[in-house]
């Protein structure tokens, strides 16, 4: 591991069980740390609690045991308002379905989460313009979504969640309803923000093609983390906790750390 001081997010030990009489196990034992500024995609079959994790490196649950530190402090048991307060301040979402509001233009949806955070509607409204602008939709400011295509929305969504400088922009199947060329487009811009500003990703995909384009990637089955590989040189190096599946041969290029 390298210095632990640049940690952004710890997972230590997390569980997560939902049920009644019959009991779920949706998170077993995860621990994972994840740098500032790391590029990071989370994969896995179905129902192999991709999107529970996912929800808790959000805070939009809370795990059954074990902890999550953001920033080195321990926001596992954070009251409802505090959780929400991170979210808009240190979290950015991008969802599959880009949960834009049909009838504000693309500048006031990006607006929202700044003035959710009291900013004036004057600063907000700038800062919007400049995010929408650096997504290539300048011309665009004040096309509603359904004046705008899927691609575009989308961009719309990255912007919203970059309005208020996140520590960490969170993507679930972010391009799971584009095409290939919007696809592109997208990974290409989070892929510049990353590398400009050291803005840390973690994406969760079935998509390997976005996948192998990340630095790390991790998959989970039956909520555990099996594997972890990383990037290096033009393939991945796959650390010793893993346990090769028959969907890990789509990462090109794997071999194994000694």
């Amino acid at each position: 591991m390298n210095n632990r001081d640049d940690d952004i997010i710890v997972l230590k030990d997390l569980s997560k069980i939902y049920g009644n009489g019959v009991e779920v196990r949706a998170l077993d034992g995860v621990s994972v740390r994840i740098k500032a500024g790391e590029f990071v995609a989370i994969v896995g079959p179905s129902g192999s609690g991709k999107s529970t994790l996912l929800n808790m490196i959000g805070l939009l649950d809370t795990p059954s045991s074990g902890h999550i530190f953001l920033k080195g402090i321990d926001v596992s048991r954070a009251s409802p308002d505090e959780r929400a307060r991170l979210r808009n301040q240190e979290l950015g979402f991008v969802f599959q379905y880009h949960h834009l509001i049909p009838e504000f233009t693309a500048v006031e949806n990006v607006m929202m989460p700044m003035l959710i955070a009291n900013k004036s509607k004057t600063e907000a409204h700038k800062r919007g313009e400049e995010l929408l602008r650096a997504v290539g939709l300048g011309d665009r400011l004040h096309s509603r979504p359904n004046q705008l295509s899927g691609g575009q929305n989308q961009r719309v969504a990255v912007a919203r969640a970059l309005a208020n400088n996140p520590s960490i922009v969170i993507g679930d199947e972010l391009t799971g309803n584009l095409d290939t060329k919007s696809s592109e487009l997208i990974y290409n811009l989070l892929r510049e923000l990353n590398q400009k500003i050291n803005q840390t990703f973690i994406l969760v995909t079935h998509d390997m093609t976005l996948a192998e384009k990340t630095d790390r990637i991790l998959r989970i089955v039956d909520g555990k983390i099996v594997c972890e590989m990383r990037r290096k040189d033009d393939g991945f190096v796959a650390s010793d906790l893993c346990e090769m599946g028959e969907d890990d041969g789509n990462v090109n290029q794997i071999s194994r750390e000694n």
